[in-house]
Parts: structure tokens; C-alpha cells; sequence
């Protein structure tokens, strides 16, 4: 492997959540530039600017509200992932537990980014809504064992 995972790397993981974070919002970016043109003066009107658009199949401005919601998404993720990372750290808990938690939960959150922005059926919604959970008890398991080592020493 080209990177041990008993190394603390685990805070890297907080940049790396960023950008899963803000990629749908890239992504959303690049698809109303190369469409309708960005508004740049009222940037957070540019989803409803596409919804409206003539130029934009409805199938495409449904995509692109998906890519602002998952961005959004990821925004109200972050912090928790944020505290999570650092409560592990600040009580010690082991670099490998902190280190697979943060891969898993990255991998997890991509993984969200993608289905979210290709769901098109409910039974894709409820694969979305899997992941999410998958995704989110990563965090909670951490702030679980940082409380415990806390609280226990």
C-alpha cells in the first residue's frame, strides 16, 4: 500500500470532505456556463434560471437541481464529519480506526454525490437515502468511541 494507514492522516480527510462537498456545486457550475451562461451577480439564482430555461431539456434542469442539493448536502455533512475528525483526535484514538473511518466515509459521500446526481427512479432514491445512512453513521460511530474514551480514559 502506498500509504500506512497507523499514520495520522486522518485530518486530511476534512480538505479532501471540502472538495466531495463542493464538486456537485463544480459540476453544476460547468453545466449552466455551457448552457444558459453563468450569472455571476446572482450566482444562487442561476439552478432556478436553468429550471426556467427554455435551452434546458426538463430531464437536464432536474439534473442540475440534483447537483445543488447534493452540494447542499454535503455542506450540512461536513461539519459533523469536521467535529467527528477532530474529537478523535484530540482524545487519541487509534491513527488506523480514524484513518479507515475517513476513507470510508469520503468513499461514501462520492459514492452519494454520484447517485444523487443520476437518480431518476424512487428505487434510486431509496439506494440514495442507504448511502446517506451508510455515510452518516461513520461520523456518529466516531463521536461514540471519542465520547468513550473520553469519558472512560
Amino acid at each position: 500500500m502506498f500509504f500506512d494507514l497507523t499514520a495520522p492522516l486522518s485530518l486530511y480527510s476534512i480538505p479532501a470532505m471540502f472538495v466531495v462537498s463542493f464538486f456537485p456545486a463544480f459540476l453544476k457550475t460547468v453545466t449552466i456556463t455551457s448552457t444558459i451562461g453563468f450569472d455571476n451577480v446572482n450566482p444562487r439564482g442561476n439552478v432556478q434560471r436553468a429550471a426556467d430555461s427554455k435551452k434546458l431539456s426538463p430531464e437536464l434542469a432536474a439534473k442540475v437541481r440534483r447537483m445543488e442539493a447534493a452540494h447542499m448536502n454535503g455542506n450540512e455533512t461536513l461539519p459533523i464529519w469536521i467535529a467527528a475528525i477532530l474529537a478523535g483526535n484530540f482524545v487519541g484514538l487509534d491513527h488506523e480506526t480514524l484513518n479507515k473511518a475517513s476513507l470510508i466515509f469520503v468513499s461514501l459521500r462520492a459514492l452519494y454525490n454520484w447517485v444523487y446526481i443520476q437518480q431518476k427512479t424512487e428505487v434510486q432514491g431509496f439506494m440514495r437515502t442507504a448511502v446517506y445512512f451508510a455515510g452518516i453513521s461513520v461520523p456518529f460511530s466516531l463521536l461514540m468511541q471519542a465520547g468513550n474514551k473520553a469519558r472512560l480514559g
